[in-house]
């Protein structure tokens, strides 16, 4: 009791409050993790799929993997969680303080149930990035090119085969590049000004919340230990002990 009056009366007093949210998050939304016995779409281990040499070999196989993962994050709602946290956020800026929400999920959950100030440091499902010229946009289209339309089945039976051309493709006039998902795939670096805002968040933080993450992906793994080394409070909220488990102090 005395451990929950501590926290309560930090977080109340807190200017700059990290929170720092994965999968566990969306999971109740029924948002799949693919990590771990059972993550697997179609005949191919999910994660497989998340590399640029995935792409190289077979574009067609990896955008019905990420229209399928589109499709089921449009038609789930936001949870009791991301409402919480959206709730929790609007408030403390209605008192002037700051929350910053550095998330590892991709499904755009936060801001739909009202977050503000949320920084994607893996990316978004609804963002493209071209190959040629390496222009991001937003795109919400379900599906996201005619040619994805009714694709994207788990069925391992399923054949990918759309032909290049009919991928979705770079709206400028002067390029029609082949767009990838503006994802941070398994073997590249994630984007230096997203990196920026996080680590700027995880500087100036008085207080940092960990929700629903494994907290072994780095370097969002590293955020929580850097903000303790600094003597910062750092609670953990969890349904399962992870490698960042501490007691509350």
């Amino acid at each position: 009791m005395n451990t929950m009056k501590s926290f309560r009366e930090i977080l109340a007093n807190a200017k700059n409050v990290l929170i720092l949210t994965g999968s566990g998050v969306s999971s109740e939304s029924g948002i799949p993790t693919f990590r771990g016995a059972g993550g697997f779409w179609r005949k191919y281990q999910a994660q497989s799929l998340a590399t640029p040499q995935a792409f190289e070999a077979n574009p067609s196989l990896v955008w019905e993997f990420y229209e399928y993962r589109r499709r089921v994050a449009n038609e789930a709602n936001p949870n009791k969680a991301h409402e919480a946290i959206a709730v929790f956020q609007n408030r403390k800026l209605k008192e002037g303080k700051n929350v910053v929400i550095v998330t590892q999920n991709i499904d755009e959950l936060h801001q739909r149930a009202g977050a503000k100030n949320v920084v994607e440091l893996h990316g978004s499902l609804y963002k493209t990035r071209c190959t040629v010229c390496h222009e991001i946009s937003v795109n919400k289209n379900i599906p996201i090119c005619p040619a994805l339309r009714d694709k994207g089945s788990p069925d391992p039976r399923m054949i990918s085969d759309i032909p290049r051309e009919n991928l979705p493709r770079c709206q400028k006039e002067n390029c029609k590049g082949l767009l990838r998902p503006h994802i941070v795939w398994f073997g590249e670096n994630l984007d230096e000004q997203i990196l920026q805002q996080a680590y700027i968040a995880v500087e100036n933080c008085d207080i940092c919340l960990i929700i629903g993450t494994s907290s072994v992906v780095y370097p969002a793994a590293m955020f929580a230990p850097q903000v303790a080394q600094r003597g910062i409070p750092v609670a953990e909220f969890n349904l399962e002990v992870t490698p960042a488990t501490r007691h509350f102090e």
